[in-house]
């Protein structure tokens, strides 16, 4: 699944990292994740090489979180934290899973230092997940500290209900980020949050906003995941693996990695005829990713792929 070519390309990811809690009838149990912090490491198991922008305390949760990036090759740039590191907390003890954010995750902050806009000159590509679009101060550092988005960008919004300070700040700013990217991925969930409206609506309205616009990765659960660019739609099905679905927490996550892999290696696929083999990859690996425990991407070794 990974691509042959020697060269890694530089790629900085910039968002979120963060200690995940799950609870459910079973106990307990502590994942390092965070949706960026999930696709650098996804990146990085792919060959890339890898820097990841996030905010971490001065706390035990954090040295855990630089650890763990140590052991998968991704470079950290920190950015400080007054209230510790963050911590998502999902309770799935009664079935449906309720989420909770403590103060850190909902005052979340990336800074703009020497530091950072190293990190974003040097690459290659640049991924935004989780980025707190609903600061208005910090998107406007965030725009001005990336050159050439439409070269090198890809943005996943990937809101949270229990992080968003103001929704119609997000998805403004979103919206505007999104028309500057070479690609920006949104996901069925997503449109649900932010336009109370369907992934079709969503995709719709972000197709139809002025600027220059790349690529859309839209992704829908089960119902796989569909790529819009120059006016065409290319839709691939999950793949059916061996064993059973055991997490989906990673999926989009993987789904993204998966998809910028491809593209840091190939460029921009400019045809459907392209995007199919590249659509088909990311489904793979996020079907992998599935059938284990928390968010960490799997590469498929000597599974048979399954039609769907």
């Amino acid at each position: 699944m990974t691509d042959a070519t020697p060269s890694a390309r530089r790629i900085t990811v910039v968002g979120d990292a963060l200690i995940d809690e799950l609870r459910d009838p079973h106990g307990s149990r502590e994942f390092v994740g965070g949706a960026a912090l999930n696709v650098a490491v996804g990146l990085s198991l792919l060959g890339e090489d890898v820097t990841l922008v996030a905010m971490l305390g001065d706390d035990e949760p954090a040295e855990r979180i630089r650890s763990y990036l140590r052991d998968y090759g991704v470079r950290l740039v920190e950015s400080p934290s007054a209230h510790g590191t963050s911590r998502a907390v999902s309770d799935r003890t009664d079935g449906e899973p309720r989420y909770e954010f403590n103060e850190a995750a909902k005052q979340r902050g990336i800074r703009f230092d020497a530091g950072t806009r190293a990190a974003l000159d040097e690459a290659d590509l640049v991924v935004v997940s989780c980025f707190p679009f609903d600061f208005a101060e910090q998107y406007g550092e965030l725009v001005a500290a990336i050159e050439r988005p439409e070269e090198r960008v890809v943005v996943d919004g990937n809101p949270r209900a229990g992080m968003l300070a103001d929704r119609d700040e997000f998805l403004a700013n979103f919206e505007d980020f999104a028309s500057r990217a070479l690609l920006a991925k949104v996901g069925d969930e997503d449109a649900e949050l932010l336009l109370g409206d369907s992934l079709d609506a969503f995709v719709d309205r972000l197709g139809s906003a002025p600027g220059p616009h790349g690529a859309i990765l839209a992704t829908a659960g089960r119902d796989g995941a569909t790529v819009y660019h120059d006016g065409s739609a290319v839709h691939a099905d999950i793949v059916a693996l061996p064993g059973p679905i055991v997490d989906t927490m990673g999926a989009g996550d993987a789904t993204l990695s998966a998809v910028v892999h491809h593209i840091a290696r190939h460029g921009l696929p400019q045809s459907a005829d392209a995007w199919e083999p590249a659509l088909l990859d990311a489904m793979t690996i996020a079907a992998a990713t599935v059938r284990h425990e928390g968010a960490l991407l799997r590469v498929p070794q000597a599974e048979t792929v399954y039609p769907s």
